[in-house]
């Protein structure tokens, strides 16, 4: 049977937006996240980071730093009654630097290959699944599969063509949203 599940984007969602962030020391949870992902947690919905990180392509870091980080991240929100069922990243980017990275693939963000991956290893079904995230790329990425996405309204990109089916202040009220949708 297929299920529902949560895709949240890294940078200015659940941390603080450090462009390019190299150093897992420099890994903030933003306020409210723990909490927030803990509560998605408790009612079964699989919680799965969808995130870009050109950087390894523009060579700023490696996969192995960027390892570190992501490890960092699940030890903070351990620390909060919280955990990421998953974490998916795409290192490319048509103009990096590197080679190996260079390159527009399928799982780059607004594609939808991260999702895909996700939802054949959790079993979920796309059109019943909610984005969460900071950018118009968030949601078109949602849209490409037929779910709903939920914008958070401090972005410093929000566009006039924003398809968000609900802007939400930080992720405490995306979820809120989220479940009362769910009617949960």
């Amino acid at each position: 049977m297929l299920r529902r599940g949560i895709f949240l984007d890294r940078d200015g969602t659940i941390i603080k937006d450090k462009v390019y962030l190299s150093d897992p020391g420099g890994v903030e949870i933003l306020s409210g996240v723990g909490d927030a992902i803990g509560f998605l947690n408790s009612i079964g919905l699989p919680v799965i980071v969808v995130t870009n990180q050109s950087g390894i392509a523009r060579g700023y870091l490696s996969e192995e730093r960027l390892a570190m980080i992501h490890e960092r991240l699940r030890y903070l929100l351990k620390r909060q009654g919280a955990r990421l069922d998953a974490i998916y990243y795409c290192p490319h980017h048509p103009e990096g630097i590197l080679p190996e990275y260079r390159l527009d693939c399928p799982c780059r963000k607004p594609a939808s290959g991260m999702l895909k991956k996700a939802a054949e290893r959790f079993s979920l079904k796309l059109e019943e699944c909610y984005m969460v995230g900071d950018k118009d790329i968030d949601m078109e990425t949602i849209h490409r599969v037929g779910g709903k996405g939920i914008l958070l309204s401090d972005s410093t990109d929000l566009g006039v063509g924003s398809r968000a089916e609900y802007i939400a202040k930080d992720l405490e009220d995306a979820v809120g949203w989220i479940v009362r949708d769910l009617q949960i």
